[in-house]
């Protein structure tokens, strides 16, 4: 079925059953993302303040046969948020829905709408005495109700899991406009299918997610974070498992850096502090959390890992400000990253042992092509690698756009052959959805596609993302 334009003529009819000011002319924002990959278009921003709101706009467009794209924060890297052709869209940002319901502590819950910032999701719980432990980059911009759309990941998968793993419950518009009211509390309910599962991680296609039920946890009373440098990426694996032995399941975040991300940031942002002089070919920024001796947990670790020839050298943060210094350089990666200007990136996991040896064959084929830096880095805890591409010194990005998409297909072909992903944490979106009719089983994208028409049988829902057309 051929969608239809949101004309002048579909906007003003919407906007005689809204608010004044719900609907405007779209701004770039919200046209292209983070990357600079991909622009698109759009109709109209609608910016509802209720979920009533978000249903009137909902039955409005699959009334007219009006593509739909939620917007949260803006920050995916896949293309979910940007239209590229096709009929021009409602763009529909939560971002006026920035309420946080109420805080539980007694439950460890909270109930957020889905424009509230990632920050501030984090803030709340907080001065509840509480922990809402989901933390990724742009947690300064990212909003709760993408971050679910998207299963988003980040650093704390390891120890508390991805988004899906802290959402209880969600109030979502269905797109035929109809309310779900799932905003339960209960950590059982075995009531059927489980649509709250559903919606989260289905980037947009299946729903507006406008409100979640959020876990949260207590805050450990002890944290230690150290930088230990490791001989190679297999020497990072066994660093892990040892870290398990020793502190079980405190271990809340264990990221593996490249020399080449701390050249980035020394090379674009001179005011991030660096651990060292001279960045290590490999290192890793691990943190425990416990109720004591955290500290005493990581010189413990430092020490055996040492003497089994695990790591060379290492550092344990001894202040709150180290400790900030550490975390600081790690999400400056990316940032950094942005500023160099990547050839290609790539969002994979894999299976933990099969890590160390990907990470060599890969590299081994690139290096016998062309001369790129290879920033490899990532959440080596929970197997999810960035393993992005960079031009050399001297050289653009641009230089290399005929054997871009080439060098991509042998990633994700490697990628494939160890059983693991071609994304990991940032979803499909529609840069990707090629990959997933290449990659994908069959049978799970037939059940995809008939859940996607059951649901959603005019096909108004973030069109072009996830599934091909």
């Amino acid at each position: 079925m051929s969608l239809h334009d949101a004309s002048p003529e579909f906007v003003q009819s919407l906007s005689e059953h809204l608010p004044e000011g719900t609907l405007r002319a779209p701004e770039p924002r919200y046209l292209e993302e983070p990357r600079g990959r991909s622009f698109g278009n759009g109709g109209v921003v609608a910016l509802p303040r209720s979920v009533d709101e978000v249903s009137t706009i909902v039955k409005a467009c699959n009334a007219s046969e009006v593509p739909v794209v939620p917007y949260g924060g803006g920050t995916g890297l896949v293309g979910g948020q940007v239209v590229t052709d096709g009929a021009k869209p409602v763009i529909l940002s939560l971002e006026r829905m920035n309420k946080v319901r109420e805080v539980r502590p007694l439950e460890n819950v909270m109930v957020a709408e889905a424009g509230v910032i990632l920050k501030d999701v984090q803030t709340a719980a907080e001065a509840a005495n509480r922990l809402f432990p989901l933390s990724l980059g742009a947690e300064g911009t990212a909003r709760i109700g993408g971050n679910l759309a998207t299963n988003a990941g980040g650093v704390n998968v390891l120890r508390y899991g991805n988004a899906r793993d802290l959402c209880l419950g969600l109030e979502a518009v269905l797109p035929t406009g109809e309310i779900w009211h799932g905003l339960t509390r209960l950590r059982k309910d075995n009531t059927g299918y489980d649509l709250r599962n559903l919606l989260v991680g289905a980037e947009g296609t299946l729903g507006v997610i406008t409100a979640a039920t959020l876990k949260l946890f207590a805050r450990p009373k002890s944290v230690a974070t150290a930088i230990m440098v490791v001989t190679d990426p297999a020497a990072a694996l066994r660093l892990l498992a040892l870290a398990r032995e020793c502190v079980d399941e405190a271990v809340s975040a264990f990221e593996l850096m490249h020399r080449h991300g701390m050249d980035f940031v020394a090379e674009t942002l001179p005011d991030v502090r660096l651990p060292c002089d001279t960045p290590p070919e490999w290192s890793v920024l691990i943190e425990v959390g416990t109720g004591s001796g955290a500290e005493k947990l990581l010189e413990d670790l430092f020490g055996q890992a040492l003497e089994e020839g695990l790591v060379d050298d290492g550092l344990i943060a001894q202040s709150a400000r180290q400790r900030d210094d550490f975390w600081n350089l790690r999400e400056h990666i990316p940032v950094a990253n942005k500023a160099v200007g990547s050839v290609a990136s790539h969002d994979i996991s894999l299976p933990l042992e099969a890590l160390p040896e990907f990470i060599a064959e890969m590299s081994a084929k690139i290096a016998a092509q062309c001369p790129l830096r290879i920033n490899c880095f990532g959440h080596l805890g929970d197997g999810n690698l960035h393993y992005n591409l960079f031009p050399p010194k001297g050289r653009s990005r641009h230089d290399f756009d005929d054997i871009r998409h080439g060098l991509s297909t042998q990633i994700y072909d490697l990628v494939h052959q160890y059983g693991g992903s071609f994304s990991a944490e940032h979803g499909v979106g529609r840069l990707k959805v090629v990959d997933l009719e290449t990659y994908g089983d069959p049978t799970r994208l037939a059940a995809m596609r008939a859940i996607k028409t059951a649901l959603d049988p005019k096909g108004i829902m973030n069109p072009g993302a996830v599934l091909a057309p």
